[in-house]
Formats: structure tokens, C-alpha cells, sequence
């Protein structure tokens, strides 16, 4: 066994305390032995002035988009998409999938996230950056049927099972799979109840967009008479392990049926403010007994995957929604972005505690901006930066050091990913 000392610095206990003392971590296994007291490690990794941290969780992103960052802006979802998003998406190489992830991965990796869940297509390219950056995943390949033709569907259904059964378990265990139709109004009912069913039979969880806009609910209501959420518990999409993104329009009834089936729901602030999506009620979900995790959603709609940034936005919106300057407070929105989403994908992971994932941040507390440090879960909520932390592990690997990336070359993923940024626009136009 080889151990890594995380020392010297303060430590976020799994009740939102924070007390001086050191974490343990077996690199070999990948898991904490000890949080507080520990013993000397064969290898230190210096926390002084910083607080130590459970590695953030973003629970609902699209990773390849990074190269398309600031494409196209200031537009309502249906819109954006359709005229701007999918057409380049249809000129994209697997090659152009690896570097948007590539650079994702760094940007993630630099801002202390070590787990993600994404929903995009060429998954095996993904696959393998997550194996070659180091940082855990859920992912699954995005299944979108309408305006295809039987077979065309069906190819894009079977597509989505098949690479979730092939990499389950891939990347020494870091990359677990879902089976991911895009939405309840972009594949057909016939299409999901079968497709579902599959995924039942493979024994993995169900992930999709769910509620985001109202162009997604009303159709439902006025073909079915029904709430989408009625419809996708209809189904079977709305089990304990699976997890929808963002919520925005949800009622009372599928809040409440949300918390009876115990289906999380993946908050996306950010991108639901830039694309006028509307507001999410987290905290009648959080009152009612909803799980909730945070999510980023594509840096196309954000602009970028750092979840500090998506903390701060997710308590100042959610205290809007509620009017209540109490809701959606700095301990809720901390928990969300660590223990919530790692619940939401199935990671034992977002705490420190002996027996879990090692996924670990440093963040460093000793920046004008960070002080005085009267509160530190209020700074990681309102005033912490992805660019304030320090190092990153995962899985017990050690993948930023002193804001160095150790297992991607940063300069040239940047590079690569400007350049086939440019082709791929150029293919597109």
C-alpha cells in the first residue's frame, strides 16, 4: 500500500464542519483510510493555508462542448439549438469530440471537479480521455429520435445501450454508464418504453432532460392531459437511480412524485438564466425531500464548467425563486455540489470520510478575496473561484499539483481544441 498525506491545512467534515487535521488516502485503491489524525503518509501533499474538501460533482454537463463556447448567444433554447448547436454538432469528427473533452477535462480538473455526468455522442472518445485524465464519470451517449427515420432511430437507440453496456466499468471503474434519451419530447413514447425496458434488463439508470422549458411541458399536458413527469413515471424513467437535469417547470404533484421515487433532479443555473429557461424551485424540492445535485450543462450555455461559479448562481437564483433570503443557503448549495450529485450518479464520493472515494480538492483560503475567512462554507458558496484551487486528486491519483495538470499536456489540449474549434465551424457554414 502507498498513502498520500493531504496535510497541514483545515478539513470540511461530512456535517459541514470544518476543524484542522489531515486526510489519508491509498493511492493503490483509490480510497480515504483516515480523516483528522492520520498517519505520516509515504508521500505529503501541503494544504497550509487552504481548506481540504471533497472533490465537486457536476452532475449534468456535455463536455465535447467546449468548442463551442460563445458560438452563439443571447437566444431562447429551441432556438439556439436548432439553428445554431445542432448544425455544427452535425460536422463533428470523433476527433473533435476527444479535444472538446480533452479541454473540458483540463478546465474541470483546474477548478476542482473530480466527477461529471455527460450526455453527448462519439462516447468512446470520451470514454477514453476519462481514462487518460484521471477524473470519474457517468456517461452515456444522447439519444435524440424526431425527425429520423425508423431505422435511423432505432440505430440511435441501440447506440446508447450498447455503449452503455460495453463501458461500464471502464477506466479501472471510474466510468460508469446510463442509458440517455435527450428528452421525453425528442423520442417517441413507443421508442422510450422500449428502450427503457433495455435498460432495465442491463441493470443501469436512466438519464435525461427533463421540464427544462415550457416548450417541453405544454405539449405533454395537451396530448396526454398528464404532467411530463406523470408521463416519464408512466414509463418507468423515474427510479431511485435515475437522475432528469434541471426541473425548471415542475407542480406540486411531480415534486411530490419526484421524492417518492426517490429520482434526483440535477439544478443548471447557469445555463437555465442564459437561455431564459426560467427558474428552478430547489428548495420546495429540498423541503419536500427531492435529492438535488448541480450541474453546469454544456459551456455553450454557461460559459464555462466551473461549479463555484455554479454555487453562488444556484443560491442567488434560488433565493429569488423562493423569496426567502434564507433559501438555498451556503451549506445547501456546498452539499449539492459534492455529496448531491455524487448521490445522484451512484459515486461514493463528496465526503471526506474513512472508506470513501478519494476525491479530493484543495482550495486555497489565503487570496483578498477569501478574507477574512469568518465562515469558509460561505466563501466556497458566494466567494471561492474554480481558479482558487490548489490540487485536485481523484480515485487517489494525484491530477493537479500547485495548479499544475499532471495528466493532460494544458497547452497543447488549448491549442488542439482552438484549432479544431475553427474546422469544425468552417465545416459547418
Amino acid at each position: 500500500m502507498t498513502t498520500l498525506q493531504i496535510t497541514g491545512g483545515e478539513v470540511l467534515l461530512p456535517d459541514l464542519s470544518v476543524e484542522r487535521g489531515d486526510v489519508l488516502v491509498d493511492t493503490e485503491s483509490g480510497e480515504i483510510l483516515a480523516v483528522g489524525d492520520t498517519d505520516e503518509g509515504d508521500e505529503t501533499l501541503d494544504a497550509e493555508g487552504g481548506l481540504v474538501m471533497p472533490g465537486l460533482v457536476n452532475a449534468h454537463t456535455h463536455v465535447p462542448m467546449t468548442l463551442l463556447r460563445g458560438v452563439a448567444d443571447d437566444k431562447p433554447l429551441e432556438t439556439w439549438l436548432r439553428e445554431d448547436i445542432w448544425p455544427v454538432e452535425g460536422a463533428f469528427t470523433a476527433d473533435d469530440v476527444r479535444v472538446g473533452a480533452e479541454l473540458a477535462m483540463v478546465e474541470m480538473i483546474r477548478s476542482g471537479t473530480t466527477g461529471f455526468a455527460d450526455m453527448y455522442f462519439h462516447v468512446p472518445e470520451i470514454v477514453d480521455v476519462v481514462e487518460e485524465a484521471g477524473l470519474r464519470a457517468r456517461l452515456g451517449h444522447g439519444v435524440v429520435t424526431v425527425g429520423k427515420d425508423d431505422e435511423a432511430a432505432q440505430a440511435d437507440i441501440d447506440e446508447s445501450l450498447d455503449v452503455a453496456a460495453e463501458f461500464d466499468g471502464a477506466a479501472g471503474g471510474r466510468v460508469s454508464t446510463a442509458y440517455m434519451p435527450h428528452s421525453l419530447t425528442t423520442v417517441s413514447e413507443d421508442e422510450l418504453h422500449e428502450s427503457v425496458a433495455r435498460a432495465r434488463e442491463l441493470g443501469i439508470p436512466v438519464h435525461y432532460h427533463g421540464n427544462e422549458t415550457t416548450e417541453e411541458v405544454d405539449p405533454i399536458v395537451d396530448d396526454r392531459g398528464e404532467r411530463p413527469l406523470k408521463y416519464a413515471d408512466d414509463l418507468g424513467m423515474l427510479g431511485e437511480s435515475d437522475f432528469l437535469a434541471h426541473g425548471v417547470h415542475v407542480d406540486d404533484t411531480e415534486i411530490e412524485l419526484l421524492a417518492e421515487r426517490g429520482t434526483s433532479v440535477i439544478h443548471c443555473p447557469a445555463s437555465n438564466m442564459k437561455l431564459a429557461s426560467g427558474i428552478a424551485p430547489v428548495q420546495q424540492m429540498l423541503d419536500a425531500g427531492v435529492s438535488v445535485g448541480l450541474g453546469t450543462d454544456g459551456a455553450a450555455s454557461n460559459n464555462d464548467l466551473d461549479l463555484f461559479d455554479e454555487m453562488r448562481d444556484a443560491a442567488m437564483v434560488g433565493k429569488l425563486a423562493a423569496d426567502d433570503a434564507s433559501a438555498v443557503a451556503a451549506e445547501t448549495v456546498v452539499e449539492m455540489a459534492t455529496r448531491g450529485g455524487a448521490d445522484a450518479l451512484g459515486f461514493d464520493s463528496g465526503r471526506l470520510e474513512a472508506g470513501a472515494n478519494a476525491d479530493v480538492v484543495v482550495v486555497d483560503f489565503d487570496a483578498p478575496h477569501l478574507t477574512p475567512a469568518h465562515d469558509p462554507v460561505s466563501h466556497l458558496a458566494y466567494a471561492v473561484r474554480g481558479s482558487d484551487v490548489r490540487h485536485t486528486v481523484c480515485d487517489g491519483e494525484l491530477l493537479m499539483r500547485d495548479r499544475e495538470v499532471l495528466t493532460l499536456d494544458e497547452a497543447a489540449v488549448i491549442r488542439r481544441a482552438a484549432e479544431h474549434a475553427r474546422a469544425a465551424l468552417d465545416r459547418a457554414t
